[in-house]
């Protein structure tokens, strides 16, 4: 059984975390509408970290940093994960990240992680992860 979670209007990095707990436990869950998901900070300052990281080190060595919305929050989720070790590995298999939703998810019940949600920020300054991956040169 898959659970379904929504990204929408949920900060990134608490997502990540709770998403990682869950599949370290074997759970198997499909995040949905991650173009929606929230990164906290100015809108200057999160674009100039982001694109810092992508120009990060060299065309051929890496390390590669990734466009897409659905790309980033896979990455965010596996750098909160043992993913060098085989329980890690085994947790990332268990995660699925999608721009929208799928049609076999259309049916399914939601869920959304109340650890996650925008109304804990101290500060209504917030980009969301579409805008991001948009600056950064995505087509999605």
């Amino acid at each position: 059984m898959v659970t379904v979670i929504d990204a929408d209007g949920l900060l990134l990095g608490r997502l990540a975390s709770v998403v990682a707990k869950r599949t370290l436990d074997g759970e198997e869950i499909a995040i949905v509408n991650a173009e929606n998901a929230i990164v906290s900070g100015s809108r200057a300052y999160v674009y100039a970290s982001y694109d810092k990281k992508r120009k990060r080190g060299s065309r051929e060595g890496g390390p590669h940093f990734p466009r897409r919305p659905d790309h980033i929050m896979k990455r965010s989720i596996r750098g909160m994960l043992p993913y060098k070790r085989q329980r890690g590995a085994d947790a990332f298999k268990r995660v699925r990240v999608y721009v929208g939703v799928p049609v076999a998810f259309t049916d399914a019940e939601t869920e959304t992680v109340a650890e996650a949600q925008v109304d804990r920020l101290s500060s209504p300054r917030y980009v969301t992860l579409g805008s991001i991956s948009t600056k950064l040169g995505a087509r999605y």
